[in-house]
């Protein structure tokens, strides 16, 4: 077992911090189409998928850099710019699966969000791990470092 947890050990800190990126981007999400603005309205249901994003995305590239890759890259503001970059690519789907099942099909913006960050997670993932955090050459491993 504990080879197993060594092995996998990255997608396993992975779905632990995305699931906790998920409750930041769906409890965003939720308080502001509950408080502030109506998911009814196109636009009002895109400024609270935004912002719920940016939420997300935030506290995913802190908790990403940290506790799943464990980055030693010392241009945190080039690999900051790399992840949020990269994430616009999910952004963009999870806009336009909103807009296709909200808007269009007319399915409930709270069970859509929903299935849409099951996408959008899976899709960050392997961003993430080919092209923000993937291991440098140049930055020598510790020896003895168990590192995924």
């Amino acid at each position: 077992m504990k080879e197993w947890v060594r092995k996998h050990g990255e997608i396993i800190r992975y779905l632990i911090i995305g699931g906790l990126t998920t409750v930041v981007s769906l409890g965003t999400y939720y308080l502001l189409v509950w408080f502030l603005l109506d998911p009814e309205d196109e636009v009002q249901l895109q400024i609270a998928n935004v912002i719920s994003w940016i939420a997300a995305v935030t506290f995913a590239y802190f908790t990403n850099r940290s506790f799943v890759f464990r980055s030693e890259n010392p241009n945190r503001l080039a690999e900051a710019a790399g992840f949020y970059l990269s994430r616009v690519g999910t952004l963009l789907l999870d806009m336009g699966m909103m807009f296709l099942g909200v808007s269009v099909l007319h399915f409930n913006d709270k069970i859509m969000k929903l299935v849409v960050q099951v996408v959008v997670t899976v899709g960050n993932y392997v961003l993430s791990k080919l092209l923000v955090f993937r291991k440098r050459k140049d930055i020598p491993e510790e020896k003895g470092d168990n590192k995924d």
